[in-house]
């Protein structure tokens, strides 16, 4: 192929395949996936691999939906849209008989109410959302509680996930509620903490939660594990926590959009992922648990022992997965949207 097609392809990508070669167009999370592993699937392959990122499940379902999934091949939702994206018919169910790493997937992780029997979604990775913070600046003691957000000595000094469902989730649960409420008026209650909380709120961020506590712009704030991982990898004065009221756990899945153009590929990608050893680079790279057994048995002791990305049992126990909430998600929505306006 010339070298001006390729970059046309390139500009116009996911709206255009590149006529006569095989393409597969990935959208995933930012910072989600090794450059090393999408190298290995295209020499093995042969398959050319477009890839482009979202910050968030809500980005990515807008774009999915507008198109019907058009343009996209394999996408990576959280499991409470991945529920919704399966309700609403924007998925294509998935031929298990096509996935010859299946068998490496830990079964604890399969066959949920989301999506029974996984017809719809593979597991890729879980995780946790919890409390990190700089302990040069902060005292260990003073970061062991959701509440401890609240203190007064973080006033602008807070990074939080952008992210409706695990903020307004931090606001229910230090108000005894669940993170999968859908009462309008615990919602509610939720949102008044969380306004009381904006003062020490300097950022939300999606792309990269991490990057305020490495500018030392934020001492501490609520982050994925796995970009705590990375921090602390850069910066071993960024520690992560499990909050005593239990953190917020979930689980982020491979789909195949209804509306995907290059199905075979698709599925021979999400196998070339399944195998235990493009899942182990996955973790050591993205610092989240692989929802693959066979990977999490060949990993060194250091990675398998790191409580980052392997919470003890009894923190799993004390947090609570994230589920669907229904029509409830527009009252979030709507409380979210107030939060960030100020109105």
């Amino acid at each position: 192929m010339k070298k001006w097609t390729i970059i046309l392809c390139l500009l116009l990508a996911p709206a255009l395949v590149c006529a006569g070669d095989k393409t597969l167009f990935v959208y995933n999370w930012t910072e989600y996936m090794p450059d090393e592993v999408l190298t290995a699937f295209q020499e093995k392959t042969g398959i050319k691999v477009i890839y482009s990122t979202y910050d968030s499940n809500e980005s990515m379902y807008a774009k999915v939906k507008l198109t019907r999934g058009k343009g996209y091949d394999v996408v990576f939702p959280s499991t409470y849209f991945v529920h919704k994206m399966r309700k609403e018919g924007l998925l294509s169910p998935i031929d298990h008989a096509g996935l010859s790493n299946f068998r490496h997937l830990d079964p604890i992780l399969l066959d949920k109410p989301y999506d029974p029997k996984n017809t719809y979604s593979i597991p890729y990775v879980w995780g946790s959302t919890a409390l990190a913070y700089n302990s040069d600046q902060v005292d260990p003691k003073n970061m062991t509680s959701w509440k401890d957000l609240w203190r007064p000595e973080f006033k602008n000094r807070l990074v939080m996930n952008d992210d409706v469902r695990e903020v307004l989730g931090i606001g229910l649960i230090i108000n005894g509620f669940s993170v999968n409420d859908t009462d309008p008026d615990h919602i509610r209650m939720a949102y008044e903490s969380i306004q009381a909380l904006m003062p020490n709120i300097r950022v939300f961020s999606g792309d990269s939660p991490k990057q305020p506590l490495l500018n030392l712009e934020a001492w501490a704030g609520m982050v994925w594990n796995g970009e705590a991982y990375m921090a602390a990898r850069e910066f071993d004065a960024i520690k992560y926590v499990y909050p005593e009221e239990g953190a917020i756990f979930w689980v982020d899945s491979m789909v195949i959009p209804k509306g995907a153009e290059n199905k075979k590929e698709a599925l021979a990608f999400i196998d070339f992922i399944l195998e235990p050893e493009n899942a182990l680079l996955v973790c050591e790279y993205i610092g989240y648990a692989p929802a693959n057994r066979t990977a999490i048995e060949m990993m060194p002791e250091e990675l398998k022992n790191n409580p980052t990305i392997f919470p003890d049992p009894t923190d799993v126990t004390k947090g609570e997965f994230q589920t669907d909430v229904g029509e409830a998600i527009l009252v979030y929505e709507r409380y979210w949207e107030r939060l960030k306006t100020g109105l």
